[in-house]
């Protein structure tokens, strides 16, 4: 087969002569073009670099936070109260999301929502955003299974709280976040936090890493604590505490138990509590630490103080008769009495039988500012010094500004306002031979140095006194612990309300040591507002102590210093309020 000749030469087209500006004109396009793209990767490389790698970083480039570990809060036996353990939360790339109805609808499912407010969630931000915090494994593995695009997972830290509503108060608890929101967890967050980590990635649109950049910083671990708090005496403080409000009808109710030889916070509880767990629907009055947040006039409490100061001054003796028939006395136009008129009583009389008259003509025998300065050197009127939020000061005025009237008001507690926290410590003064000893929420196991407030004697005198409270002819022989001895004070005062006090609302009180002759702990108990028919300290709050007592010295280890059981008295004698 011959091939076809194409006779270039006879085609017009081909024939014509091509202009060489047209050509040269083609060849400077062409290198225009390229030194255009050169410049321009020059410009991109070199020049502007640095804007458009943070534009590259911008869309590509995440720092992803590396959390730390929360420490873990234990007693002082090495029990967990609080621990953190991995748990994963659910977060989208709203702009990748799938929108596959059918999806979507067992998605909010699974997470417990209307569809509607995941829709919502999905257009709060199109980069980055959480659909659920902290969900259960099955629930995690449920959602992977959908497989839905933008729909990722990642792992964080949830706190759990073995002990519950009965170490709430204590422990407190933290937020999403996991930063301390009450308590513990609250005052000591900065050491339990730790410091959090962080790597530098490159994600590709659909949220993979796919580079690592720069250097990573990894995450320090908080700081484990162990507190002073025995959970087991906490633990059963708060049980006696509980049934004492339900009992008697109370408002509400706390407790506090020191170890007069440490310093140490062994238990302080509060009823009603919560769980720091499930935290829906919680209120004021369940989250508030009661012993340490609320104030209030302790009543009768407060006599010990005041007939201390008159046996440190010499005015008086244990054995010295005090008159005060006809069960009344009257000042500045002010008539102070007694609940019943007792006639001749000694000074150890006025403490057994809670004499307000009593306790009156001794407290006026001494000057204001002498009460005043022990108030305040036992700590009334100031913030206790523990690392606790929302402890309050009380309320303890100028000596200067006091009337007559106020300061007799004040020995028997009225006109005075302090938290059982700060009445528990102060009652450490008698337990420790006139020292007042430093208060302390964490472990300590060297005996801690007391500030002299009392000579020894006056203290060793005092507990006497208490002790023949608890016994038969006292205010609290309820108080009574079967194997131990102890002594206390009954306190039984009207609530405020307004300017005014409430006719038939009322705070019982009692604050003891045991055992009376080598004291071991302080025991402070109040219950607020009990209206099951008895109010009076020595019926609501002294068998709260009693029970409590006999737990926590069996506990430490503590022999008993008696061979008898309490005494059955049916009726103890009412003190004065």
């Amino acid at each position: 087969m011959s091939g076809r000749v194409v006779a270039y030469s006879s085609s017009p087209l081909l024939a014509s002569r091509t202009p060489v500006w047209r050509s040269k004109f083609i060849v400077a396009g062409i290198a225009l073009g390229f030194f255009g793209l050169a410049g321009r990767a020059a410009w991109v490389q070199v020049f502007g670099n640095e804007f458009y790698r943070k534009q590259g970083e911008v869309r590509f480039a995440r720092t992803l936070e590396l959390p730390a570990n929360r420490g873990r809060i234990f007693d002082r036996n090495g029990l967990l109260l609080a621990t953190s353990v991995p748990v994963p939360s659910i977060w989208a790339i709203p702009e990748d999301v799938e929108r596959d109805k059918a999806k979507l609808v067992q998605l909010a499912k699974l997470l417990q929502m209307p569809l509607p407010e995941l829709m919502a969630k999905l257009e709060e931000d199109r980069n980055f955003v959480w659909v659920k915090r902290q969900v259960d494994e099955a629930t995690a593995r449920r959602i992977a299974a959908l497989d839905i695009k933008g729909i990722y997972q990642r792992k964080e830290y949830r706190r759990q709280y073995p002990e519950g509503e009965a170490a709430a108060h204590i422990v407190g608890f933290t937020n999403v976040e996991d930063h301390g929101q009450e308590g513990v967890e609250l005052a000591f967050n900065k050491d339990l936090a730790g410091r959090t980590g962080s790597r530098r990635v490159i994600k590709d649109r659909l949220g993979r890493i796919v580079e690592d950049v720069g250097e990573q910083v990894p995450p320090v671990a908080g700081r484990d604590l162990q507190l002073s708090i025995d959970s087991k005496v906490q633990f059963f403080a708060y049980q006696q505490l509980r049934d004492a409000v339900v009992a008697n009808k109370a408002k509400a109710g706390s407790v506090v138990v020191l170890d007069v030889q440490t310093g140490e916070v062994l238990a302080l509880a509060n009823y009603p509590s919560y769980s720091p767990a499930h935290r829906q629907n919680l209120t004021g009055a369940q989250l508030r630490n009661r012993a340490l947040t609320d104030s209030f006039e302790p009543g009768s409490t407060m006599k010990p103080f005041a007939i201390s100061l008159a046996l440190e001054k010499g005015l008086v003796k244990p054995t010295t008769v005090i008159q005060t028939a006809p069960g009344r006395i009257t000042l500045g136009g002010s008539t102070i009495t007694d609940s019943h008129a007792h006639g001749d009583l000694t000074v150890t009389e006025v403490i057994q039988k809670s004499s307000n008259v009593g306790t009156v003509r001794m407290a006026m025998q001494l000057q204001p500012r002498e009460m005043w300065e022990l108030y305040t050197q036992v700590g009334f009127g100031q913030r206790p010094q523990v690392p606790f939020p929302g402890t309050v000061s009380g309320k303890l005025r100028a000596w200067k500004t006091w009337r007559p009237i106020e300061q007799a008001t004040m020995s028997y507690g009225y006109g005075v306002a302090t938290s059982l926290f700060q009445l528990a410590r102060a009652y450490t003064v008698f337990a420790r031979d006139g020292e007042l000893v430093p208060v302390t929420l964490l472990k300590t196991e060297a005996p801690a140095a007391g500030i002299r407030v009392l000579q020894p004697q006056v203290a060793q005198e005092m507990r006497q006194m208490l002790h023949l409270v608890t016994m038969s002819g006292g205010t609290a022989p309820k108080a009574q612990t079967m194997g131990y001895s102890v002594g206390g004070k009954t306190g039984t005062a009207h609530k405020q309300e307004g300017r005014g006090y409430a006719e038939h609302k009322y705070r019982g009180v009692f604050v003891g040591i045991a055992p009376i002759d080598k004291p071991r702990i302080v025991v402070a108990v109040m219950i607020d507002e009990p209206s099951a028919g008895r109010y009076f300290g020595g019926d609501v709050a002294a068998p709260v102590f009693s029970s409590t007592v006999q737990q926590t010295l069996r506990m430490l280890g503590v022999q008993p210093d008696m061979n008898v059981k309490p005494q059955i008295v049916v009726q103890a004698v009412e003190e004065s309020i």
